[in-house]
């Protein structure tokens, strides 16, 4: 028994130690968590299934203009007339009994135009799918960097809540001692006590919002968001400063959205050809070749040949009318890609304006935190000394966590309006 028991021992702290000497999972940076992302099922696996939908319609349209073959078998009875059984009675028919059995090829000729048209507007769409795939997956990545950010300064700002809680803990410990030792009063103990249940409340909503952010961003890639990812804090590092503005002046115009409009207007110049050639002339061509008698005989066998060209004559205008909206839908897109412009243009001079005051602002909040935690410093030396006030603390201890605060949200909005100058930028 204490052999088996020896050995069961070792053989645990065996395990325990392989499970211990496991490395910890490796922190996620963004890029990680957008490769994650794009793993999964998303937008984006939507708009490359788009994509190959439209390729399909460029294969049809390209096959109109291929010759099409088939071959027709069939057998058609005509009853006979009822004074004269030698006589079939429907006329248009050949005989009694009809068998056919021909390989028939059909070639229309495009003289009209319609199905190059149709082949345009299919590789206009095949470009619009293309193009989709590039925005899906932009706004993806952008989505995901957006809750990336938010997941870590939730994570900061709990955290500085924590550490002011901490101070404030202490602080109300410090005043109830003075006041059971006569040195301090009892507003000092209400007003040290009134602060860290403040502070508690703030804290458990700063714990519930970070478990929020954590959760979202878990989201874009698992249905298992519960636990805590272990995220890279780049909040930590000194920010990279903002880029010089491009030389060009106009880096908005390489956005995707104009590509999008541009696929758009030729898909409607393609309709607009396509609304034309009901206009024009088809000629078209059908070859057949086997057997069509009134006995299934080899020797029966021929060829024909049909060639037809059809002109349109009166169509009501139905062709015109069409003709005029896909010019009018392209004229709408043209507006809409000078909306656009000025839209981009003011959403690109924004972003570039608040990447700029933003990472100044940077300097000035982190001035501001260096400032608090000196004041919350000399404000519990004078207290100590009883030159100064428990509410000197206190505000002091408020300003220092909103100083904190406001420096990692700073350093967060810069890295935010950076992801939105990319996408302004048409990077």
């Amino acid at each position: 028994m204490c052999k088996y028991s020896l050995t069961t021992a070792i053989l645990l702290a065996a395990a325990l130690t392989c499970a211990s000497a496991q490395p910890s999972p490796a922190p996620l940076t963004l890029h990680d968590c957008i490769r994650l992302a794009e793993s999964v099922p998303s937008a984006v696996s939507v708009a490359r299934q788009e994509r190959e939908i439209a390729a399909r319609d460029v294969t049809q349209a390209r096959a109109g203009l291929l010759p099409q073959s088939r071959l027709i078998n069939g057998f058609t009875y005509n009853s006979p007339l009822l004074y004269n059984r030698q006589v079939f009675s429907f006329l248009p028919l050949n005989g009694i009994r009809e068998y056919s059995s021909l390989f028939t090829v059909n070639q229309e000729f495009d003289s009209s135009g319609r199905l190059r048209a149709e082949i345009a507007r299919a590789r206009a769409n095949e470009q619009i799918a293309t193009t989709s795939i590039a925005l899906a997956r932009r706004d993806l990545r952008r989505a995901v960097a957006a809750a990336y950010y938010r997941a870590l300064l939730t994570r900061r700002l709990a955290r500085v809540v924590q550490d002011a809680l901490a101070e404030s803990r202490s602080f109300e410990n410090r005043t109830k001692l003075l006041f059971n030792a006569g040195e301090a009063a009892q507003a000092d103990v209400v007003k040290a006590g009134a602060q860290t249940a403040f502070l508690q409340q703030a804290a458990n909503a700063a714990e519930l919002e970070a478990s929020l952010a954590n959760q979202e961003l878990a989201s874009f890639w698992t249905a298992d968001a519960a636990g805590a990812l272990p995220l890279a804090d780049v909040l930590e590092q000194e920010p990279a400063p903002p880029e010089p503005e491009a030389p060009q002046g106009a880096p908005f115009r390489k956005r995707l959205e104009f590509t999008l409009l541009d696929a758009q207007r030729r898909g409607f110049q393609a309709d607009m050809r396509r609304a034309r050639a009901a206009l024009l002339p088809q000629l078209g061509l059908t070859f057949q070749y086997g057997v069509d008698s009134t006995a299934v005989r080899i020797r029966d066998r021929g060829y024909a040949a049909f060639v037809n060209l059809t002109i349109p004559l009166f169509d009501w205008n139905r062709a015109r009318a069409a003709m005029q909206q896909a010019r009018l839908r392209a004229q709408q897109v043209d507006t809409s890609r000078a909306i656009a412009t000025r839209t981009f243009s003011k959403d690109y001079q924004n972003a570039l304006a608040r990447v700029r005051q933003l990472y100044e602002q940077i300097a000035l909040a982190r001035e501001q935190a260096k400032l608090a935690a000196d004041d919350l410093r000399l404000s519990r030396i004078r207290y100590e000394g009883g030159e100064g006030t428990a509410l000197d603390v206190v505000t002091a201890q408020n300003q220092l966590a909103q100083a904190r605060s406001n420096y990692y949200t700073a350093l967060a909005n810069y890295l935010n309006a950076k992801a939105d100058l990319e996408v302004a930028s048409g990077r």
